[in-house]
């Protein structure tokens, strides 16, 4: 596990735990990072001095809070995997749907981009962003 500290367009400063490098680049380049103040996706890294989490003991690593609180995003996780419809990139389109009334309420899960949650907010649609959380990463 690795913890970067990033910054968005706007200056905010939040952290991004990562299970490699590699991850951090390819959510950068698919756009999965957002600014948990403004939602913005225009994300960097910058300086500041870098936590890796080496150890594999698994009661030291279940013991310590940062291993809680991703064990509890884990759970969450799956729970949303296993018992919410994935609509993929047509959440926006599905929400509002819902949300007005064509189709059955129902709960849904997937992707919008920066200016579609805009939207729904703008609406009065209500939405979750959860984080994916894999095994491997807990």
């Amino acid at each position: 596990m690795i913890v970067f500290d990033l910054s968005c367009e706007n200056n905010h400063v939040f952290e991004g735990w990562f299970a490699d490098r590699a991850s951090y680049e390819e959510q950068v380049a698919k756009g999965l990072i957002n600014c948990p103040f403004c939602g913005s996706q225009k994300i960097r890294k910058i300086l500041s001095p870098v936590a890796i989490k080496k150890s594999r003991d698994s009661q030291h690593q279940a013991s310590t809070p940062e291993a809680k609180m991703l064990n509890v995003l884990y759970q969450i996780s799956r729970y949303v995997e296993k018992n919410f419809e994935d609509v993929g990139a047509r959440f926006a389109e599905e929400a509002l749907k819902i949300h007005y009334g064509i189709e059955e309420p129902r709960a849904i899960r997937g992707v919008a981009t920066e200016e579609e949650e805009k939207i729904l907010k703008e609406e009065g649609v209500e939405f979750l962003k959860v984080p994916v959380i894999r095994k491997s990463e807990h």
